[in-house]
């Protein structure tokens, strides 16, 4: 008799006792302690958004608190039938169907908090988030059918159903053991190089480069012999790769070449330390800092907050203009023009003076103004301030800077020139 044919004769012997008094009573609690995990359930949400709140900082106050809501409706109905097992068993009766309820609640609740603390060793992510309740529902099943005792007789059809490909069998089981392993490992893995990345993070050696750069090899060689050892954790020869690390080659030759090209030019620029976080850079049209570098792309941030992704291979191939390569001071000139009739010596004084508006003009290198040429409507001027925090912007500096200029210009009776043309008219006659 296969598998299938006991859950045909363990559904049969459980549902003639179900239309027995006592399968009755043990319906009635079971739907008794369901209700009642299900106002317990939702008094416990409101009790802790009342109390800690959805904004509250990370802690583990509040990991505790919001893990607690996915084991309070198991656990609840769990206490209460077996409070219904034990009443029941004052009376002489037998309790089949809430005996085994009971683990399979609480292993339930187990793994929930387990799976809970899982994700959220990862750090933040919507995918892990996402993946939460049906990573605990598999494995739930999984410990359910153990619990029945049909696992063995599952794997079993499990493994009976597969192909033969060249000198190795595929089966339904195989495929999954190989999922699993590789799930395993690369949870390790990911464990490792986050350690690996805090650590670095930590040290007062590495630059931000260096540390971004370890972290992103860490991962990559971690995962990489993660995948290894789950292959041959379920017995794959790792030889029969080399068709596959052969197509993978002429992939990335035809199709996937940019992307690898991307993929490089990030290791490039986190070595060479051309550019790092928090530079302030100018490519194309594009004026931002440098928030985050990732394998194929960086972001910059504009003043805006408008974040753009570029990729890696372009900061290579295109100019780039790094305001903070090797020194964050720059230079900033505002032009300014003034009549023919007007002293270019107190104008230039009173440009210097309107540098004061701003605390970010630096004093050293001190500000400076310089008369340029005699242009067509009057003469050209030129004032020269330096900044040591470009990553602030200076459109902002060169707006107040100009705002003085013209409030001290007209105080003083000093006329900025716009181009005038003079009209001859001929008579003829």
């Amino acid at each position: 008799m296969d598998w299938f044919e006991n859950i045909q004769q363990f559904l049969s012997d459980w549902f003639a006792i179900m239309l027995t008094p006592v399968g009755a009573w043990q319906l009635g609690a079971i739907l008794v302690a369901v209700i009642v995990g299900w106002l317990a359930h939702r008094r416990w949400i409101t009790f802790i958004v009342a109390q800690i709140g959805l904004d509250e900082k990370r802690g583990f106050r509040r990991m505790a608190m919001r893990g607690s809501i996915r084991v309070v409706f198991p656990l609840v109905v769990a206490i209460l039938l077996q409070i219904a097992v034990g009443i029941l068993s004052q009376f002489k009766l037998i309790t089949p169907l809430l005996d085994l309820l009971v683990p399979l609640l609480l292993s339930l609740a187990a793994i929930r908090v387990i799976v809970y603390a899982l994700r959220r060793a990862f750090g933040p992510s919507p995918a892990l988030r996402a993946w939460e309740g049906i990573i605990s529902t598999i494995i739930w099943g999984a410990v359910a059918l153990h619990l029945l005792g049909w696992l063995p007789d599952v794997l079993a059809s499990m493994d009976s159903l597969g192909v033969t490909m060249g000198n190795n069998r595929v089966t339904l089981l195989s495929v999954l053991q190989l999922a699993l392993a590789i799930a395993v490992f690369m949870v390790i893995a990911s464990w490792i190089s986050r350690y690996i990345e805090q650590r670095a993070k930590r040290s007062e050696y590495l630059s931000v480069s260096m540390q971004v750069g370890l972290s992103k090899i860490s991962k990559v060689l971690l995962y990489t012999i993660a995948i290894l050892i789950a292959l041959n954790s379920v017995g794959i020869d790792l030889t029969t790769l080399t068709v596959f690390g052969g197509a993978l080659g002429v992939g990335l030759g035809f199709g996937l070449q940019r992307i690898a090209s991307n993929f490089i030019s990030g290791f490039i620029l986190l070595f060479d330390r051309s550019i790092k976080l928090g530079d302030v850079i100018t490519i194309g049209q594009r004026f931002g800092w440098v928030v985050a570098m990732h394998a194929r792309y960086i972001v910059v941030r504009d003043r805006d907050g408008v974040e753009t992704l570029i990729p890696n291979e372009n900061l290579i191939t295109s100019d780039v203009v790094n305001w903070s390569y090797s020194d964050k001071h720059v230079r900033v000139k505002i032009p300014v023009q003034i009549s023919y009739a007007d002293d270019p010596e107190h104008a230039m004084k009173l440009m210097i003076e309107a540098c004061g508006v701003t605390n970010r003009v630096l004093s050293n290198p001190e500000p400076q103004s310089r008369m340029l040429e005699f242009g067509e409507s009057g003469i050209n001027l030129e004032l020269r301030l330096w900044l040591d925090d470009p990553e602030k912007g200076v459109g902002s500096v060169k707006s107040d800077i100009n705002l003085a200029i013209w409030k001290a210009f007209k105080e003083h009776k000093i006329t900025i020139p716009f181009p005038q043309r003079d009209v001859h008219l001929l008579n003829e006659s």
